[in-house]
């Protein structure tokens, strides 16, 4: 993990999600690319389309008032001795942080959430979201501000879907930068119960052939597949919730079903999700 991407809209749940990621920069000897969009009016960015060169210098004010902004943020003694470039774009928000993740081949995308009015409401609007939803690299989702990121259970919720090992492996890699235990933890739930047999089975079938080696398997019984993974979660300390997203249908269509994005919402702690190829 070399290069951390994380956007900010300079607000303290985008400042919580900064300090995780000078944590992980740190422990791993990784760059962060901190990226701020500036979702201008058309008008103020494209004279030729439609605008006067009047707009130019509320242009050039909104973007002096970023590097302002990012002056701050830099002076942060959290982000003492670690590379960080400072990015600022006149750009959609979504489509400019999928780019820059592209354009740097970054490693990992590091986002805060308010986490209170639902998945759609977080850091950048639902811009979250749709991160989630379409990046091909892992995006950790902060909530709460951590003075020490310190991670000793790793809870990789699945069905177990053979097509998902890949996941799986990213899933645990994962575990292991943070070094933390690795559970494997599959919810039963009244409408779709299998026998712990079955599951074991499925489990192991899941792990064959991969990279995963140390583990423990766990099955939890629960109403719905969210609120099991909460309660579980509920019962470990210092956790990180890992979960598979399918970058077609978004958050709430993981596990081929539908996982409400309350989990997302509800989680105290925070999540980190992987795409299903």
């Amino acid at each position: 993990m070399k290069k951390i991407l994380v956007p900010t809209d300079f607000s303290d749940t985008a400042e919580h999600a900064l300090k995780i990621a000078a944590q992980l920069a740190k422990k791993h000897d990784s760059e962060i690319y901190l990226l701020h969009m500036l979702e201008l009016p058309l008008q103020l960015i494209d004279p030729v389309g439609g605008g006067s060169s009047q707009n130019l210098p509320e242009s050039i004010f909104f973007m002096k008032l970023a590097h302002q902004r990012f002056a701050k943020l830099m002076a942060r003694p959290f982000l003492k001795d670690i590379k960080v470039h400072e990015t600022v774009m006149f750009h959609q928000a979504f489509e400019g942080i999928m780019e820059v993740s592209q354009e740097y081949k970054c490693d990992m995308i590091v986002m805060g959430s308010h986490g209170a009015s639902g998945f759609k409401e977080m850091f950048i609007g639902s811009n979250t979201e749709k991160v989630v939803r379409t990046s091909t690299i892992p995006v950790l989702v902060i909530k709460n501000e951590h003075e020490n990121f310190e991670v000793e259970n790793f809870i990789f919720a699945t069905d177990a879907d053979i097509n998902s090992k890949k996941t799986l492996e990213a899933a645990y890699e994962f575990s292991k930068l943070t070094e933390s235990k690795f559970h494997i933890l599959f919810i039963n739930t009244p409408n779709n119960f299998i026998t712990s047999n079955e599951v074991r089975k499925r489990i192991e079938n899941f792990v064959l052939d991969t990279s995963v080696k140390d583990y423990t398997i766990h099955i939890y019984n629960d109403v719905s597949v969210e609120k099991g993974i909460l309660n579980f979660a509920l019962k470990k300390q210092k956790t990180l919730i890992g979960i598979g997203t399918h970058g077609h249908k978004g958050l709430a269509h993981f596990f081929n079903g539908s996982i409400s994005e309350d989990l997302v919402n509800h989680a105290k702690m925070p999540v980190v999700t992987f795409k299903i190829v």
